[in-house]
């Protein structure tokens, strides 16, 4: 192994004591030691968050790589690579001679390189007789196989924590799914919330709380932020299905009977009839048709494009949105969620239209906190559309706008 003693940069490039430290630590490698040159930078790739370095750094550290004969690194050869700016930069896909000094620069201040400076700058190698290589002056790629160690442990630190945060947030996933789809089932089967309670009116505060649990979910988040989030909700989720369980044990034998019965009831295909049983009477009791009002232009907009700007919708049906029978069943077990009276809700079918007055549940609900009263808003569009005042169409692709804002952003 050829011996370097301590060499400054050329020119005008300052010495600093992290420079000396680098080439220190270069010197020290154990000469029985072996490292696979491109594990060691698949390993430096993964932990390139905790060394400082940028991707670009990284692909001029790739390029470097080749330039180095062999795939094993060892203590005892001499770990000296001596390109040209032009053969490196060609290497580096074309990176222009500016962009290039200055990656280096940031390799050399990571100490994942050191440079050897001839006594004019130039980068070559000394030969003896024989053809052999007798001094070179480049970059020494020394530090890599020194710290190797140190790069496989900076690696696997965060491949951990990068799992334990996919864990984590498949876990929130699961919770919110799980909460939505009980509380649906609450609502639907009359479940009461507590002792005496009147059961799907108390649904709405259950409701609240879990809104208010994910409202605090951030657009990008660490693990330690989406911890104490995962187990709020997983404390929710047993309440509630502990409120389903008990119902089912506390139930008298009568109910079967009458839980056949709902069910009979339920086969109609009509979501606000399933919901809202009074409603049926009083269509039955209305001897005189009430005149038409215009309504807005239904099934103008794909189901596919309603779900993309409010995918938050999916999580309250039973058996998954496929197509726009289990759309309008779904956002009527919401607009119940949502606090929107029966009357409301029939008014902005009778002005809107089922399918709008249906997209337009699903908006609300996608916009969670930012709108105080669900029905009010929705009352408020109604008398919109009786003046025709109101277009659907600006306030999906407002949602669908919204929603790739935060994909950017995320």
């Amino acid at each position: 192994m050829q011996s370097h003693p301590p060499t400054t940069p050329f020119g005008r490039r300052p010495l600093t004591l992290a420079h000396v430290a680098s080439q220190m630590l270069a010197t020290a490698r154990p000469p029985e030691k072996i490292v696979h040159k491109w594990k060691i930078f698949h390993a430096i790739c993964t932990a390139r968050p905790r060394l400082g370095v940028s991707e670009r750094s990284l692909s001029v550290l790739n390029a470097l790589l080749t330039f180095h004969p062999e795939t094993a690194l060892t203590g005892e050869d001499d770990l000296i690579v001596f390109p040209s700016n032009h053969q490196l930069s060609l290497r580096a896909h074309g990176m222009p001679a500016s962009t290039l000094r200055r990656h280096l620069a940031a390799l050399v201040d990571a100490g994942l390189v050191v440079r050897r400076d001839s006594p004019n700058g130039k980068r070559y190698a000394r030969k003896g007789s024989a053809g052999e290589i007798e001094f070179a002056f480049g970059f020494d790629i020394s530090p890599l196989v020194v710290r190797s160690e140190e790069f496989e442990s900076l690696a696997a630190d965060i491949e951990a924590e990068a799992r334990a945060l996919k864990l984590v947030r498949e876990r929130i996933t699961l919770c919110r799914r799980d909460i939505a789809k009980m509380i649906a089932t609450g609502i639907d089967e009359g479940v009461p919330t507590r002792q005496g309670g009147q059961g799907p009116a108390d649904w709405q505060e259950v409701h609240a709380a879990f809104r208010s649990i994910v409202d605090q979910i951030p657009r990008t988040a660490t693990r330690q932020e989406l911890e104490p989030i995962a187990e709020e909700l997983s404390q929710l989720a047993d309440d509630v299905l502990n409120l389903l369980e008990t119902h089912i044990k506390t139930k008298n034998p009568s109910a079967n009977e009458s839980h056949s019965e709902r069910h009979i009831q339920n086969s109609n295909t009509d979501p606000l009839i399933d919901l809202e049983p009074s409603l049926r009477k009083g269509r039955a009791a209305s001897a005189e048709p009430k005149p038409q009002t215009p309504r807005v232009a239904e099934g103008t907009y794909p189901l596919g494009m309603v779900l993309s700007a409010c995918p938050d919708i999916v999580d309250y049906a039973k058996g998954g949105i496929g197509n726009w029978r289990d759309f309008l069943a779904t956002a009527a077990v919401v607009r119940s969620m949502l606090g929107i009276s029966p009357s409301a809700w029939e008014e902005a079918q009778t002005v809107l239209g089922e399918t709008p007055a249906a997209i337009v549940v699903a908006c609300i609900l996608q916009r969670g906190a930012a709108i105080r009263s669900a029905g009010g808003y929705l009352r408020g569009l109604t008398r919109k559309a009786e003046a025709g005042e109101f277009s659907l169409g600006p306030i999906l692709m407002s949602q669908i706008n919204s929603r790739l804002h935060e994909k950017r952003r995320a």
